[in-house]
């Protein structure tokens, strides 16, 4: 499993006692407004939309939440109307690349941000194209390996459509292309497995190993400096930090 999923994780673990909770859940329900004013309002026949729901859910955000803002969407002055998807590519500490997407009604407050962030924790912003090749959109699920029967995960998730389930400590992560996402979360949930997470991400081919704590440090909060910006939904990056690092700079 590569750090940043391990990170993912921790991150979820920590999601429902999290104070910044309200700010999440602000940008759960855009990414599900735009979804459903793109897409429709029926996540069956709009497989973005069943994501950004499956995603909020993940995260515990109310089911009335969610309702309204796919009401919001499918609105015919959906707030939505005005946001525009748009990916940011840099670099961090020790050469991590990072990939940042965002939902952005200004595209020139967004990338003096983003751009103000990475130079903030010793990073730069790079040209589009520098690092995006370095990744590939995966479907995963985190499953809390506590209790979790291996034998009947592994065939569970091949049935499903998975092509690789591998174990990292307490969490195994399950892994698809985009296409076989939906079906192989389903399985599981429909089998018992409890998610610490599941949702479509982009997955490094290659990762940059961070053993050090200050390393690690300044790395994750380049991470969580962009991760807490208003428009920014999902940030990714190829560092591989050891779990007891993670676990102990995390708290």
């Amino acid at each position: 499993m590569s750090g940043h999923s391990k990170w993912s994780s921790i991150k979820h673990k920590k999601g429902a006692a999290d104070a910044k909770r309200g700010k999440l859940f602000s940008k759960l329900s855009r990414a599900i407004i735009v979804a459903a004013k793109e897409g429709g309002a029926d996540p069956g026949a709009n497989l973005a939309l069943q994501n950004a729901i499956e995603k909020a859910r993940s995260y515990s955000m109310p089911k009335d939440n969610i309702e309204r803002a796919i009401a919001k969407g499918a609105g015919a002055d959906a707030e939505g109307s005005g946001f525009e998807t748009v990916v940011y590519e840099g670099y961090g500490p020790e050469g991590v690349a990072v990939l940042v997407e965002a939902l952005t009604d200004n595209r020139n407050r967004t990338a003096s941000e983003v751009r103000h962030l990475f130079a903030k924790h010793g990073g730069n912003l790079g040209a589009t194209g520098a690092v995006a090749w370095q990744f590939e959109r995966r479907g995963l699920v985190l499953v809390s390996a506590d209790g979790a029967d291996e034998e009947a995960l592994l065939l569970i998730a091949a049935d499903a459509g998975a092509d690789d389930v591998s174990l990292d400590g307490s969490t195994f992560e399950v892994s698809s292309a985009p296409e076989s996402f939906a079906a192989v979360r389903e399985a599981l949930q429909e089998a018992g497995f409890r998610a610490e997470s599941a949702e479509l991400a982009m997955v490094p081919r290659t990762t940059v190993e961070i053993a050090d704590e200050p390393t690690a440090r300044k790395v994750l909060r380049l991470v969580e400096g962009l991760e807490e910006a208003d428009d920014v939904q999902d940030v990714y990056a190829n560092f591989d930090i050891p779990e007891a690092v993670l676990e102990t700079v995390a708290s």
